[in-house]
């Protein structure tokens, strides 16, 4: 095998996996409609993941504050995996478990999101974030791979990357997130049509 058969491999496994993404369109529209409602009423959208997931969680919460594609207001979003502070006060006073649950319990609140992004489904931390959230009467979300796993329970919404592998799947996630960040930036914009 040849480096150029490995590159060719990635980019049919790309190729493949966004062509699968197109029946998840509606459960995309529906997330983004989730994350437009929390901000209509003054909500606040959280995040979190491990590794390559806390990249993808820092970068839609990058998105909504900042902006996708147009000149807006910044909207209310936090990352809770860029504090390494918190981090590691909780994980030294209790576990890695609850680093996110902790920050949940203290934070979210009814009619805001809480986004996890874990490509197996079972990472301790974003399951029992999601745990919170649902318990505080927050929204949740779980940006997962193939299957939900143990976060599944726990999810309102479930965006599942069509891909076996997790390189494929964090690829997804970043393909949903901007979707999801189009379509908000146009509303927060007052673009969207009603």
């Amino acid at each position: 095998m040849s480096a150029a058969d490995i590159l060719a491999e990635h980019v049919e496994g790309h190729r493949a996996a966004a062509a699968a993404m197109e029946p998840l369109t509606g459960q995309i529209a529906a997330v983004a409609d989730a994350l437009i409602a929390c901000f209509r009423a003054g909500g606040t959208v959280y995040t979190c993941g491990n590794g390559g997931s806390a990249a993808d969680a820092q970068h839609l919460t990058g998105e909504l504050i900042g902006h996708y594609r147009r000149d807006r207001r910044p909207l209310r979003a936090v990352s809770l995996a860029t504090d390494p502070t918190v981090w590691t006060c909780i994980a030294n006073d209790y576990s890695d478990r609850v680093v996110f649950s902790r920050q949940v319990e203290a934070l979210a609140r009814p009619g805001d999101v809480v986004c996890g992004f874990t490509t197996s489904g079972n990472s301790a931390n974003v399951v029992e974030a999601l745990k919170a959230a649902k318990a505080n009467g927050a929204t949740t979300v779980l940006f997962g791979g193939r299957t939900a796993g143990a976060a599944g329970a726990h999810a309102d919404h479930q965006l599942l990357a069509p891909a076996a592998i997790t390189p494929r799947v964090q690829e997804l996630h970043t393909l949903m997130l901007h979707m999801i960040s189009d379509v908000v930036d146009a509303w927060a914009a007052g673009e969207l049509e009603a």
